[in-house]
């Protein structure tokens, strides 16, 4: 259960103050009767709740998609350096949410803003094994064993082993990668282990939910439903958009 006011300002109606107003205007119904406390609780699941003449879809969980600038960082606040969330509007904010995994402060491309934790648990979970991919420039010349390496697994700084992963040279300098986890600087880390170092680095997808080109760097959108359920049903999270 929840607070109708806090509900409906989390969906972005105005402020809490904002909803309080039109509760005293008369101007939000549930269940077909007048509210008339701010305070009081609804059920998003089973009850109706109409406001300003306007059937509302109660929603608990927001997931976005952002195409990340570089220069920003994956994080919800830091005290020194700008981050993503930072780049989202006041109402956005409001919503509470928080990178679902992360991407290098100069890394750029899809990077997914939810305020459902168990959501971005699942989708993030390393034994979930969900495709990220990446399109990488680098410098340097990779060497001839490093699709094979890639497909059986790199070992990054002399012990770490990751999990197997994929490799696409696209021409001089330029390949796509793609892997099942998310190590720190692991994209950069298993690219310098074959011979490479990355210049330039950008998440392309998330499991097969593609980043919306149509986005400029800073740009973000909600997930539509099938997006949501794609991702919600490969990271074994298999639920109806709430």
């Amino acid at each position: 259960m929840e607070r109708i006011d806090k509900l409906l300002a989390n969906m972005g109606l105005g402020s809490r103050k904002d909803i309080k107003a039109m509760v005293k205007r008369g101007e939000i119904l549930i269940n077909g009767t007048v509210c008339q406390d701010a305070a009081a609780k609804v059920d998003p699941e089973t009850d109706e709740v109409i406001a300003a003449g306007r059937k509302l879809r109660l929603r608990t969980s927001f997931s976005f998609m952002m195409n990340k600038p570089a220069g920003y960082l994956s994080a919800s606040r830091d005290d020194r350096a700008a981050t993503v969330i930072d780049l989202i509007s006041e109402e956005h904010r409001r919503l509470g949410l928080f990178p679902a995994g992360r991407l290098d402060r100069d890394s750029e491309g899809f990077l997914l803003l939810t305020n459902d934790g168990a959501f971005a648990h699942a989708l993030t979970a390393p034994r979930r094994h969900v495709d990220k991919r990446y399109f990488v420039r680098y410098d340097g010349i990779l060497n001839e064993y490093a699709e094979q390496a890639f497909a059986e697994g790199v070992r990054i700084d002399g012990d770490e082993l990751c999990l197997p992963a994929g490799l696409e040279r696209l021409g001089p300098g330029e390949a796509i990668v793609t892997v099942h986890e998310g190590r720190y600087h692991q994209v950069k880390r298993m690219i310098s282990a074959v011979g490479g170092e990355v210049t330039y680095l950008k998440r392309l997808s998330i499991g097969p939910v593609e980043l919306d080109e149509s986005l400029v760097p800073g740009g973000y959108r909600e997930l539509s439903d099938k997006e949501f359920q794609i991702l919600a049903e490969i990271s074994g999270l298999c639920q109806k958009r709430r």
